[in-house]
């Protein structure tokens, strides 16, 4: 026989071969059978529900988690729905899912935004902000959703029992946006940048003047302003610090700092600061 020959014939062998074993393959299939799913047991709603409640009392959360998804998949329609994406905001808050306990605070607003229960969940997805903010020198987005969470509460339901908790709050996480302002004014005023430190001082002053950081804002403006000679802007800023705040150590650090090259604080009328706190006679 020829090469050619045998050539032709080992590769109808192969294909016979191939065809064996692909028949092969599928009795096997057959033999065995497709792999089965176990199907999940469907439990009484009413049942998953007793479930998560003893799980919540007994501060088993995950498992309390558990059984309320559950219970939302295998009965989405129950007479429990309502009260268990309730629950589901609370569990994830209480074991840290912060992100978690916003989405299910969402979805419940979404869901029965007419309810009694919109400002405990409008604080409870406050609040899962408010345990995220992180030092100044991190972004602070987390800071103003907190803040825009609690004023959607506030400013809906002023008499619920969650307001007054909600402003407390506030306070902290407005003061912390206007720390990380106050950091970067810092950072740019101690490179010499003063033009870019100015405009983060003056932020603080406009928008955050309830924060414990607006006298040191007061005094940065007078040092910067005077770093770049506007002397007018330099003395209005310290003339609106010793107004509001006399007995300031800022105010005596910019008051002796004014002094030093023969200057006193004095109001500048077409200062934007003069126009915002519209401060009377400094107290010296």
């Amino acid at each position: 026989m020829t090469d050619s020959g045998f050539a032709a014939l080992a590769s109808r062998f192969g294909r016979i071969v191939a065809v064996v074993c692909f028949a092969a393959l599928l009795a096997g299939c057959s033999m065995f059978g497709p792999t089965k799913l176990k199907e999940e047991e469907i439990i009484p709603p009413d049942t998953l529900y007793q479930t998560a409640l003893t799980s919540m009392d007994a501060q088993r959360y995950n498992n309390a988690i558990d059984a309320l998804k559950k219970l939302e998949r295998q009965h989405p329609y129950s007479e429990f729905n309502e009260k268990a994406k309730l629950m589901e905001v609370y569990a994830n808050y209480r074991i840290s899912k912060f992100d978690e306990a916003i989405l299910a605070a969402d979805r419940y607003i979404a869901l029965f935004p007419s309810s009694k229960e919109i400002p405990y969940v409008l604080f409870l997805k406050g609040t899962a902000y408010f345990a995220q903010i992180a030092d100044i020198t991190r972004d602070q987005q987390i800071s103003q959703n907190a803040i825009e969470t609690y004023t959607l509460l506030i400013a809906n339901y002023p008499e619920s029992d969650y307001a007054k908790d909600a402003r407390d709050k506030m306070v902290i996480a407005v003061d912390q946006l206007a720390g990380k302002e106050m950091s970067v004014g810092r950072y740019y005023e101690g490179n010499g940048q003063y033009a870019a430190a100015i405009n983060r001082f003056r932020m603080v002053v406009a928008k955050y003047q309830t924060s414990t950081h607006i006298e040191e804002a007061l005094f940065r403006l007078t040092e910067s302003n005077l770093a770049l000679g506007l002397t007018n802007e330099a003395q209005t800023a310290a003339a609106v610090l010793g107004h509001n705040y006399p007995s300031s150590d800022w105010y005596k650090e910019a008051f002796a700092l004014l002094q030093k090259v023969g200057l006193e604080p004095q109001i500048n009328s077409a200062s934007p600061l003069a126009a915002a706190l519209t401060p009377d006679k400094p107290k010296a």
